[in-house]
């Protein structure tokens, strides 16, 4: 007492670490909720430690990726499961598997030209044909090749035991590992628990019987199939009817028909539109004199990226029209602009949208998801439905690629404006117009320039696509090589559209400051 007295930072200290202590096998008996004492125990050695940690438990060894699975450890299942799967399909493979089934096929094909070869022997002979040295080598030739498979398949036979003595053993190791690994593994996640309560806990008996089944569904599965290759159908083909693939082509065609007998206007409107801002485009950079249009993109790289970057595009503007394209350069320009800018005019107004509205932008994620993802070919198909072939089918196909990134970049620029700001910006009187205006919109602009900059890039890379539904310009070229496989058409050609993106990329992001 008088010690305690005399140093009382020294009792409170010790008090603290008791109540730590108890705290933390309090916590360590909720979570794992079976068999406390030894987790403590383990836990605790576990922890007094920065390193790895060798402990031993049985229970994981004997059961492995299912005592994995039950404790929510799947990230560590999974990779066991693939392991003991392997070792027992060896096993079974060893013991009662099939081995010498794939020769024995073979035999069987061998065998049935042998017996022609032979007909045709025999028939050589009573005719007294002067092939008969040719059949009879070529019959000579398949005993002696059904022969070696034979000694093969034997061969294939007698090592079904150290096929499973190695299954075995690898078995063995895994078990090994997973009873040395599973009490570290299970501290991590306790320490994870304790800092995220939500996360799963315990050893449920759903938990248990759900790890049991799935995990004994693959193994069976990939023991028969390994084990008995060929007999178990169910095993090797999905099961199906040629009719489901049938009837879905059908009502696909159906529905399709119907859009475009009944949406012939709105098409017609959408192709208006396009064509209108097309025509306008085209007139500006084709039917322009070269030297206006080639000194206001100097100008802009100029103003936008510096004198060294404008000297730059100056070069690969005379690249362009020193090697005869410039005219479909522009052309390429024109498609490439009104895709560009129909997909900003509608990208940033939904990006603005969106920010403040999650579910509204949750809705909308898989869709946009699906335009990116799906390939260009295959999109292509209702764009020619509804539009036909030609100028504006491209840019609808252009736009529905490389539409989305400016969406999400300004949903991500707008939602990452400090809330400190825009409550700063409302305290001294900011109207919603004025917030948007002078706050939102500028501190996000460097996300939506990104998002501007990728719609423009991603365009310019459907140039070779949009070419083969009718685009005009530089794709046009590139497919030409590709079909008659000119190289050096193609390379100039792409040279020449990895310069205009070069030089847009320049004029949108600037010097990157």
């Amino acid at each position: 007492m008088n010690k305690a007295m005399e140093n009382p930072l020294e009792a409170t200290d010790t008090d603290v670490a008791r109540a730590y202590a108890k705290e933390r096998r309090e916590n360590i008996r909720t979570f794992v909720r079976t068999n406390p004492d030894y987790y403590i125990a383990q836990f605790d050695k576990i922890g007094a430690s920065s390193r790895f940690t060798p402990t031993f438990n049985a229970m994981a060894g004997l059961f492995g990726p299912v005592w994995f699975g039950a404790r929510g450890l799947w990230s560590w299942a999974l990779p066991f499961l693939i392991v003991e799967t392997l070792a027992l399909v060896q096993i079974a493979r060893g013991l009662f598997g099939d081995l010498a089934a794939d020769a024995r096929d073979r035999i069987a094909s061998i065998e049935g030209t042998l017996e022609l070869r032979r007909q045709q022997l025999a028939s050589a002979i009573e005719t007294g044909s002067d092939k008969i040295d040719v059949y009879q080598r070529t019959v000579d030739s398949l005993e002696a090749a059904i022969g070696g498979i034979r000694a093969e398949a034997d061969a294939l036979a007698d090592q079904g035991i150290w096929i499973a003595l190695s299954g075995l053993a690898l078995l063995l190791v895994a078990k090994a590992v997973q009873a040395t690994v599973a009490n570290w593994a299970l501290e991590a996640r306790f320490s994870d628990w304790i800092s995220d309560r939500e996360i799963r806990s315990g050893l449920p008996v759903s938990n248990i019987v759900l790890s049991a089944i799935f995990m004994a569904l693959i193994v069976l599965a990939a023991m028969l199939h390994y084990s008995f290759p060929g007999r178990f159908t169910l095993l090797t083909e999905f099961p199906t009817n040629p009719d489901y693939r049938l009837n879905s082509i059908a009502w696909v065609e159906a529905f399709f028909a119907f859009c475009v007998a009944n949406g012939e206007a709105l098409f017609d409107a959408i192709t208006f539109g396009i064509r209108t801002i097309l025509d306008a485009l085209e007139l500006v950079f084709v039917s322009t004199p070269w030297i206006v249009i080639a000194s206001l993109i100097i100008l802009l790289t100029w103003l936008t990226a510096g004198v060294r970057t404008a000297i730059w595009s100056a070069a690969f503007l005379s690249y362009m029209g020193l090697l005869g394209f410039w005219e479909k350069a522009m052309t390429t320009l024109a498609l490439l602009g009104t895709a560009a800018c129909l997909s900003i005019l509608i990208g940033i107004p939904l990006g603005m949208f969106c920010a403040r509205r999650p579910r509204f932008y949750s809705f909308i994620q898989p869709i946009m998801d699906f335009m990116q993802t799906m390939p260009a070919f295959v999109f292509m198909i209702p764009v020619i439905a509804f539009f036909g072939t030609g100028k504006p089918a491209a840019v609808v196909t252009t736009m529905i690629f490389g539409g989305t990134p400016v969406v999400r970049l300004t949903v991500l620029g707008l939602r990452g404006v400090p809330e400190s700001v825009r409550e700063a910006a409302i305290a001294f009187g900011a109207n919603k117009w004025y917030l948007l205006t002078k706050v939102d919109l500028p501190l996000a602009s460097p996300s939506i320039r990104a998002g501007i900059n990728q719609t423009i890039m991603l365009s310019l890379a459907m140039v070779v696509v949009a070419s083969l539904i009718g685009a005009k310009g530089l794709g046009e070229d590139v497919l030409e090589a590709l079909q008659y496989a000119n190289v050096g058409q193609g390379i100039l050609a792409g040279f020449a559209i990895l310069f205009c993106a070069m030089i847009l990329d320049r004029i949108v992001q600037g010097r990157r400051k």
